[in-house]
């Protein structure tokens, strides 16, 4: 038996996204971050099985307000992507767009609090060079956070095309970078 032909493949890779809001490649995409989000966190979780004290006491030095903080700004960005798709869906295309402007606008925030954060703990002296902690603290949180600047590019993208599979698109990847920040933070700054 021969292998499907390119465009058969193709509908059936259309075929199992096609309950999904959006477009299907914006989906393999998230499900690609999410894998790599979670191999980064399968290797944070394991280099720390092996140095618990240090991990522990280099972990102590990390400003859990600020991160609890930054989880409740992206929860409340996510909310906003989620009533811009419903606002498109009413055919609300203003309503939308104001929605996408506030969930891109938390987004800013939480890069603010995050570049604070940095700066704390460069000024405290912690740095790549600080040990294992450190170096996949500040790889895990800053890949995160280029991933909340894609997300704001994106939510002003379709903010700009602003139709009801665009903003769809633009809010699965928004709630994508929710959810990985709700598993880096307990993962990264409370457990011990």
């Amino acid at each position: 038996m021969s292998p499907p032909e390119p465009e058969t493949r193709h509908r059936q890779a259309d075929d199992a996204f096609s309950g999904l809001p959006g477009n299907p490649m914006m989906w393999l995409l998230i499900a690609s971050e999410l894998l790599v989000f979670g191999a980064a966190l399968l290797g944070f979780a394991g280099a720390r099985a092996f140095a618990p004290l240090a991990f522990a006491e280099a972990q102590a030095h990390l400003d859990r307000l600020t991160g609890l903080i930054n989880v409740m700004v992206l929860l409340t960005s996510g909310l906003f992507a989620a009533l811009a798709v419903q606002g498109i869906r009413a055919g609300q295309r203003a309503v939308a767009r104001r929605h996408l402007a506030l969930a891109a606008t938390l987004g800013l925030v939480f890069l603010a609090f995050k570049i604070a954060e940095y700066r704390a703990e460069l000024d405290a002296g912690f740095s790549f060079e600080s040990g294992t902690f450190f170096m996949l603290y500040f790889l895990i949180t800053g890949f995160h956070a280029l991933h909340v600047v894609l997300g704001i590019i994106i939510l002003g993208i379709v903010a700009f095309h602003a139709t009801v599979e665009n903003i769809e698109t633009g809010a699965a990847f928004w709630h994508m970078v929710d959810l990985v920040w709700l598993l880096v933070f307990p993962i990264v700054y409370l457990i011990r």
